[in-house]
């Protein structure tokens, strides 16, 4: 009877697989156009019903719906994200069959399916992370929100202005419950974050109208700004500044004096202990970590070890060009003479930042010139060059990009931190630009931003090691189009590049090999050039992102390794403007798809 059973089911198995591969044969171009119709339709629905659940999303995307609320930040929340995810991944997997769709339809299919699973496979460390810290927490996100996305075009877009101001109090009732459930869970910041945001958030409340001063805090100064560019009567921006200020007053000081009184609190209890490997299944929280920072398979210990191979690669690469400037000394000498020397910075002064920014915008403004030498598909939107704030410019990071808003109300916006001049040298910023700005993230997302082919789920994505690992191939190619201006430029470009190197060591080292603050700092300062303010603050950014910062090398390295393939298997029939198109535009993808895409590129090009 056993042999018998296992006889019938083999045989159904066989009859369903020969019915699914005679309607798989069976498909027409028509259905395989329409299935495809269907499933971006339906990729679109939720896309759309994931922004419904976001004001903020909503105003990043240039809306104006829900234009008085903040996120919801609670619990029930995420535990609705993981049902929503649990039931899209039951209709992919039992309503659609990839195989009768178009290809690009697949793909979406295969990435959108991928982080679903993600969703539900990290559930269970939902609570592993610092809603307050000194790179992205709430309360510094929030005054920067406003006065970078907030757009006030009329008098209702001010009101809504007051309203999130007004909402910062019930907003941070819920953080401060959040940081209450995962102290719960043994997840508490180190002291350190615990000092900045204290920082930070007392810094918020200094000037009027919590204290009598010539200088406004910065949300009043922001809105006053705004509201005097709208044609309305005086009368009218009198009552709307009434208003923002009761707001300010009643509302969003006491929620930050409530804020204040619980970090104090919890820093009692708060520890100089620094990496994942103090939570509860620490390390396999930091492999998860690693698995999404780089979609890659690879241990900590693999990565640990491909960062100082390249230290040890790049460090050679510098004593070349430190040959080649005629300096007599050992490589650490030479990284001393670059820290130091006045020739290597711009003045600590406004003249100085304002020289700097002009320089930085001239640097963009020439490779936009030469775009056409690189890029077959270019974005319609803008970039400009803005300082970030001084309220938060002391703990921010170096430099960053925003998106543009879609609809092209906001241009793509590269942000240099010139807090500490001696941390920005003359001789990075060439690198830093080419990173930021164009060719780097800018053509990168404003091109996925506007590719009418995607679903908006892959136009608004992201992986960290595609979009970082494309930044910094960005800092490269300039430097085959002879772009940067002596060998000390060159030595930035290898400068930062090595910066990212030794983040594949530190960053292993903190969170699985348990070094300290205070041993990564030392590890940056003995192999680097850069300020050690810059190496304090990129040690405390993997203290507070675990994983994140190790992308940028492993997709570098990626997309160098595909390019080379390319040159090697086409010859003279490669051309860079078409490996550049395969590798954009498509959107943001994992790495192993990219490889897919520069393979079938390479099949279809040896074709013609």
């Amino acid at each position: 009877m056993k042999h018998c059973f296992f006889y019938l089911l083999f045989s159904f198995i066989l009859i369903f697989s020969s019915c699914k591969n005679e309607q798989t044969n069976n498909l027409t171009p028509e259905t395989i156009a329409q299935n495809s119709r269907e499933l971006n339709a339906w990729f679109d629905a939720q896309f759309d019903a994931d922004v419904a659940q976001s004001p903020q999303w909503q105003t990043d995307l240039g809306m104006k719906t829900n234009y008085g609320q903040w996120d919801d930040i609670s619990s029930k929340q995420t535990s609705e994200e993981l049902d929503r995810a649990k039931e899209r991944l039951k209709y992919l997997e039992n309503e659609v069959d990839p195989e009768a769709l178009d290809s690009a339809t697949a793909l979406s299919y295969k990435l959108y399916k991928r982080n679903m699973q993600q969703i539900v496979d990290e559930y269970e460390y939902r609570f592993y992370n610092y809603p307050v810290n000194q790179m992205y927490g709430l309360h510094a996100e929030i005054p920067a929100f406003l006065i970078n996305k907030h757009r006030i075009d009329s008098i209702s877009d001010a009101e809504a202005y007051i309203s999130r101001v007004k909402n910062v109090k019930p907003l941070f009732t819920e953080l401060r419950n959040q940081l209450g459930i995962r102290e719960s869970n043994l997840i508490v910041p180190p002291k350190f974050v615990l000092d900045h945001v204290l920082e930070a958030s007392n810094n918020l409340l200094k000037g009027r109208p919590f204290e009598k001063s010539s200088d406004q805090m910065p949300l009043l100064a922001d809105f006053e700004s705004k509201i005097n560019k709208l044609d309305i009567a005086d009368a009218e921006k009198a009552r709307l500044m009434q208003e923002v200020t009761a707001a300010l007053v009643d509302s969003l000081q006491p929620a930050y004096t409530e804020l204040i009184a619980f970090v104090e609190n919890q820093k009692q209890r708060a520890t100089t202990d620094d990496g994942a490997w103090k939570f509860p299944r620490g390390d396999k929280f930091y492999q998860i970590a690693l698995n999404r920072a780089t979609t890659t398979s690879m241990t900590a210990e693999e990565i640990h070890e491909l960062g100082l191979n390249e230290v040890a690669r790049i460090h050679g690469e510098m004593k070349a060009i430190m040959e080649q400037t005629g300096f007599e000394g050992t490589l650490q000498e030479f990284f001393e003479f670059m820290r130091n020397d006045d020739r290597f910075y711009y003045e600590d002064s406004d003249a100085g930042r304002e020289a700097y920014m002009q320089k930085a915008t001239a640097i963009i403004d020439q490779m936009r010139g030469r775009l056409d030498e690189l890029f077959i598909t270019k974005p319609e939107a803008d970039i400009v060059v803005k300082r970030v704030e001084p309220f938060r410019e002391k703990s921010a990071g170096k430099a960053f990009y925003n998106s543009p808003a879609p609809d092209g109300s906001r241009p793509g916006i590269y942000y240099a931190n010139l807090y500490d001049i001696k941390a920005m040298p003359k001789y990075q910023m060439q690198a830093l630009a080419y990173h930021e700005g164009i060719p780097g993230h800018h053509m990168q997302l404003a091109i996925a931003q506007e590719l009418d082919s995607l679903p908006k789920f892959r136009k608004f994505g992201g992986y960290t090691a595609y979009i970082e690992g494309w930044g910094l191939y960005c800092e490269y190619v300039p430097k085959e189009m002879r772009m940067y201006d002596d060998p000390y430029s060159d030595f930035g470009r290898l400068a930062m590049e090595l910066w990212r190197a030794c983040r594949l060591v530190v960053d292993t080292g903190i969170h699985a090999k348990k070094w300290t603050r205070e041993e990564g700092i030392a590890y940056y300062k003995e192999n680097t050039p850069n300020a050690e303010s810059d190496c304090i603050k990129m040690v405390e950014r993997h203290i507070v992102m675990p994983g994140q910062a190790t992308a940028y090398k492993v997709g570098m390295n990626k997309i160098l390794e595909l390019r080379t393939k390319a040159e090697n298997e086409l010859g003279e029939e490669f051309d860079i403007r078409e490996f550049h198109e395969v590798v954009l535009a498509n959107g943001a993808v994992p790495l192993s798809v990219l490889e897919e895409l520069v393979i079938e590129y390479i099949g279809t090009k040896k074709k013609e």
